[in-house]
């Protein structure tokens, strides 16, 4: 009998009739055959409420205690998405993440899983019972309750998926699918039938909010095939129907190499710009200034070391737009002194643009086509990064949308 992971976002949990619906869902793939086991997020806004209770109380919450209280809402939703599959006759059992176990490391609010013992969620599949497991959440090896972090469901399915090596892990959102880009941006944006784990891992690291990240670096690792669904639809629909209505996540990359050039244009308008002027050109200068952004926790993307003049460079990078005043504050108490730089300049309002695709491998002149496109509009580039599969820019976000929409048309992806 096939094993699958259901995971249901917040939205798809946001009221008692949509877990309802959810639990309608779920029995009818249990009714065709199917070992289920389900991973819900909390109720939509649920998080955020409790996390905003919590700093009421205090402006800076410690870590542990913070994350006892946003593991709450992951377990309403398994208590009450267990008693709605119960009222339609179905055996299902709820666990929370220390129940199962799901151990992780002590870095609370953005732990990192370790194991998960299957033994008991084994057991219970044999039973014939439907399994709901709590998103987001685990407990390290002291017992603590610890979260993944936000988004953290999304790696919690497909970890368990890993776990008890289920057929497929199906992410049921409020979305239909991946598209070529956000319709909200482009109106004839296009759902990709398949994407591979490699463009799906490029996109939603460059700020395409259909999955978490790390969820994906763990089915590619774990070589999980992974499928994008709508819950908004008729959770009673057909089977075979229900499938082919989302976006398959794998590994068969071969044809779509052939055939599509670019998957998709994706974009990120949470970026800031930092620079630092008059930087000494010596080996290990880079490490000086990123070290002390690294120590306090800031991720840095795009980098650019300017060309050598008189034995001085500058320096310039990108952090998430939230973290830019903490960076700029590291940059003038810890680095600037040490260092001997000059001026630090900062831009918060920047956006960054890519184009996605695997078949940037045997097709030429990508870049030159979106420089060009970019140019047309009278769009300045500030920075460019690159990967095998990837072309980033980095603009001024009021030109963001026009810069989408133009990648959009010139490179076709409107067309199926």
């Amino acid at each position: 009998m096939a094993l699958i992971v259901h995971k249901y976002g917040g939205t798809s949990m946001g009221s008692t009739d949509r877990i309802k619906n959810v639990a309608k869902r779920v029995a009818k793939w249990h009714d065709a055959g199917y070992q289920i086991v389900v991973v819900p997020s909390a109720m939509s806004g649920e998080t955020n409420r409790i996390i905003g209770l919590a700093k009421e109380i205090s402006a800076d919450p410690d870590p542990r205690e913070l994350d006892m209280i946003a593991s709450t809402g992951e377990q309403v939703s398994v208590g009450l998405l267990a008693l709605a599959l119960q009222a339609l006759g179905k055996k299902a059992v709820s666990y929370a993440g220390w129940q199962v176990p799901i151990k992780t490391d002590s870095s609370y609010t953005k732990a990192r899983i370790a194991s998960i013992d299957d033994a008991k969620v084994s057991a219970d599949l044999a039973d014939g019972k439907i399994v709901i497991i709590t998103g987001f959440q685990g407990v390290d090896d002291l017992g603590n309750i610890t979260t993944l972090g936000r988004g953290g469901s999304d790696t919690s399915a497909v970890a368990i998926a890993a776990a008890l090596k289920a057929q497929e892990c199906l992410i049921y959102t409020d979305v239909d699918g991946v598209y070529t880009t956000d319709p909200r941006v482009v109106s004839d944006a296009r759902r990709l039938n398949t994407v591979t784990f490699e463009e799906m891992l490029e996109m939603a690291s460059l700020g395409s909010k259909v999955l978490q990240i790390r969820s994906v670096e763990f089915a590619g690792n774990y070589r999980m095939p992974t499928r994008v669904l709508s819950s908004l639809t008729d959770p009673l629909m057909p089977l075979a129907e229900e499938i082919i209505s989302g976006t398959l996540i794998s590994f068969e990359e071969d044809t779509n190499m052939e055939q599509a050039t670019i998957t998709g244009i994706a974009f990120n308008r949470d970026e800031a710009k930092l620079t630092v002027f008059g930087v000494p050109d010596k080996p290990g200068i880079a490490y000086q200034i990123l070290g002390p952004i690294a120590d306090a926790n800031i991720e840095v993307d795009m980098i650019i070391q300017n060309q050598s003049v008189d034995g001085k460079t500058d320096f310039t990078f990108t952090v998430p737009r939230g973290d830019y005043n903490k960076a700029m504050e590291v940059l003038n108490e810890s680095v600037k002194a040490h260092i001997g730089a000059g001026n630090i300049i900062g831009d918060a309002k920047v956006s960054k643009v890519s184009v996605v695709g695997v078949g940037m491998r045997s097709h030429v002149g990508i870049a030159s086509q979106m420089f060009r496109t970019l140019s047309d509009e009278g769009i300045n580039i500030q920075m460019i990064s690159t990967s095998e599969i990837k072309i980033s820019v980095l603009i001024d976000e009021k030109y963001m949308e026009l810069a989408v929409r133009a990648l959009h048309k010139a490179f076709e992806l409107e067309a199926a």
